[in-house]
């Protein structure tokens, strides 16, 4: 392992008249005969404990040292040898944190949890945030808020694996550039302003005591660099947990969360871009629509012929509502049953009982009240299709202008990497027949999970992982698509199942082949 910190077992001569050396020099030396390294250094805060518990055990046990590139950092000292050196990972999200509790000397996973992000009190959107965080005290009142977070997910990670959150040694966390700064204290201000620049990409590893992180004060936190404004340390610690940024053939990694966010290319280049898809396809803006957790209606299945309906629900829970993945299945389903119109409309006659009119609103029932977790039906507004059917054009538009930019075609793509919860839980041949993902064999599909969170566990658990996202982030071309005047063509022509041109999808049905 090449985690960030390491335990490194010394045995030192005790002090006598004839070695007087003093304590930390007696310790610094036994680490530079232990590792090679010359240049060992201990910062003026740590000194006085790592002396005294290099003393206190009678000058033998384990140095916890940080590789700083040019030596070796002293941070800690414990009696022996540690059966585990945890550090924790963190997937800074705009709605959501999630994060995992690592050893660091095996890179096994001990614990993970997550929480709402408790900044979604000043905004639940980024814009609305930097906004709040221009006025006075805003951005403290922002930061605090994720350190508090921050600093409740350690104390329950460690509480689970039968330790204190002080026993934690390293951080590593991914975010976009918004969330970063925000934790950081850094203004945002110039973020959402022509030529959009921010503070900094570049996060030099500081201590846990610098932002008040109740962790090992001494322990280093690595925050994932980015590459601008709108391209964050998220994405890149995410090209390069699924080696996107190793392969030889071109691909893509595609990533729903508050914005779709696609990656396109291999090895030799990148080219990233972002668009507004995501709340839709997230289940966020569905009246009844909701993230992808117990009681989400994720799966649905229709028969063409009797119009029965099934459905499953993340945890087998009883319906509470519907996420992304659930919103999808249920429009190809009712695509595919006759249901839906090329346009996305409701066809009333093929829908029967499961039509009904809510406040003038042309609904299909999901789920029955009486079968539901709280006693109201599930339903779907004809609007909720309607936004479905524009953030699933919104996607393709944005794959297929990407792909536009470098006079490549879907076939030349070797693999697709969908990232996130919509991604464990999408199926991608509903999402083809939406005509959200191109019609490629299902193979080349490939659910990857939270990516953000598996590159932060990777750089705290491997140096080799963190220059490799510093080499993608110098790799990655940005290209803005609200100008681009091709990608809203594409996108016009998207607003159709599965397109207007449907020999873009020939293994999806024509409409005069549903519509029975």
């Amino acid at each position: 392992m090449k985690s960030m910190v390491q335990a490194v077992e010394v045995s030192a001569s005790k002090p006598s008249l004839s070695d007087n050396t003093a304590d930390l020099d007696r310790l610094k030396r036994s680490v530079r005969q232990a590792t090679g390294q010359e240049n060992i250094t201990c910062p003026l805060p740590d000194m006085a404990g790592v002396a005294g518990s290099f003393r206190d055990a009678g000058f033998q046990g384990a140095a916890v040292v940080r590789d700083t590139g040019n030596g070796m950092e002293i941070i800690s000292f414990f009696p022996g040898m540690p059966q585990k050196l945890p550090g924790m990972a963190l997937d800074l999200g705009t709605t959501h944190l999630e994060a995992c509790l690592v050893d660091l000397l095996s890179g096994q996973e001990m614990a993970r949890v997550s929480r709402e992000h408790a900044q979604g009190q000043f905004g639940a959107d980024i814009l609305t945030r930097i906004h709040y965080a221009e006025r006075n005290a805003g951005l403290a009142q922002l930061q605090r808020a994720t350190v508090s977070d921050i600093n409740a997910m350690a104390a329950d990670l460690a509480g689970r694996a039968g330790m204190v959150s002080g026993d934690l040694m390293a951080l590593g966390m991914a975010g976009n550039t918004a969330m970063t700064h925000f934790l950081l204290g850094l203004s945002p201000y110039h973020m959402c302003r022509e030529p959009y620049i921010p503070v900094a990409n570049t996060v030099d590893i500081f201590r846990a005591r610098d932002l008040g992180l109740e962790i090992c004060s001494s322990a280093p936190i690595w925050v994932a660099p980015s590459v601008g404004s709108y391209f964050g340390g998220d994405l890149l610690a995410g090209i390069v947990a699924c080696d996107l940024d190793l392969e030889d053939q071109p691909g893509m990694l595609v990533d729903v969360g508050t914005n779709a966010e696609v990656i396109l290319g291999g090895k030799d280049w990148l080219l990233a871009c972002a668009g507004a898809a995501g709340p839709a396809l997230e289940g966020g803006v569905a009246r009844m629509g909701m993230r992808a957790g117990p009681g989400a209606i994720d799966k649905v299945s229709i028969d063409p012929d009797s119009k029965f309906l099934d459905y499953s629900t993340i945890g087998g829970e009883p319906a509470l509502g519907i996420c992304g993945s659930g919103l999808i299945d249920l429009a190809a389903q009712m695509y595919l049953a006759g249901m839906l119109d090329t346009r996305g409309k409701f066809r009333p006659e093929s829908m029967k009982e499961r039509f009904v009119e809510d406040e003038h609103n042309p609904c299909f029932v999901v789920v029955q009240g009486e079968q539901s977790g709280h006693g109201q039906p599930v339903t779907v507004r004809q609007s909720d299709i309607n936004a479905l059917i524009r953030s699933k054009a919104a996607m393709y538009a944005v794959l297929s202008t990407l792909l536009q930019q470098v006079g490549l075609s879907f076939e030349d793509l070797g693999r697709i990497n969908v990232a996130g919860a919509f991604g464990r839980h999408i199926d991608p041949e509903k999402a083809v027949v939406l005509g959200m993902l191109p019609d490629l064999p299902l193979n080349v599909y490939h659910p990857v999970g939270n990516t953000s969170l598996k590159g932060a566990v990777r750089a705290i658990t491997d140096c080799d992982f963190r220059q490799r996202i510093m080499d993608a982030a110098r790799r990655v071309t940005y290209i803005e698509l609200n100008v681009n005047q091709e990608f809203m063509h594409r996108f016009s022509g998207a607003r159709f199942i599965p397109h207007t041109d449907v020999s873009l999808f020939p293994s999806v049905p024509r409409p005069q082949e549903v519509c029975r």
